[in-house]
């Protein structure tokens, strides 16, 4: 069984800066990629960015320039740095990775997800 938690999200100012973290945990499991998805309400879930262990990324044009996703393998986490944040990135942000449990085959997982508010 594995698990992901994510981390991080509040309440901020347009402009602002806030940093999310996902830690996935269980044992016996190996990660390909991992990303950050959002959904507000009313709209799809969307991908924000998205990492792989070699460390290429890819980002959501309307985050690209603000947000920076990273991982750190030893930890199995990953992370979501959000800078210039604006009232529209309003939305529950959600921790994905594809895990290989054991001799499994690779499935996504999900995190519970966190909110993450931009007002003034």
């Amino acid at each position: 069984q594995v698990q992901l938690v994510e981390s991080g999200g509040g309440l901020v100012q347009p402009g602002g800066s806030l940093r999310l973290s996902c830690a996935a945990s269980g044992s016996m499991f190996s990660i390909n990629a991992m990303g950050w998805y959002r959904q507000a309400p009313g709209k799809e879930r969307e991908l924000v960015a998205a990492i792989i262990g070699g460390g290429s990324t890819n980002y959501a044009d309307s985050v690209k320039g603000r947000f920076t996703i990273s991982r750190d393998n030893a930890k199995n986490s990953v992370y979501l740095q959000m800078n210039s944040l604006k009232p529209e990135d309003t939305a529950v942000y959600y921790c994905n990775a594809d895990i290989k449990v054991g001799w499994g085959n690779l499935r996504g997982y999900w995190g519970q997800g966190t909110q993450v508010t931009v007002s003034s």
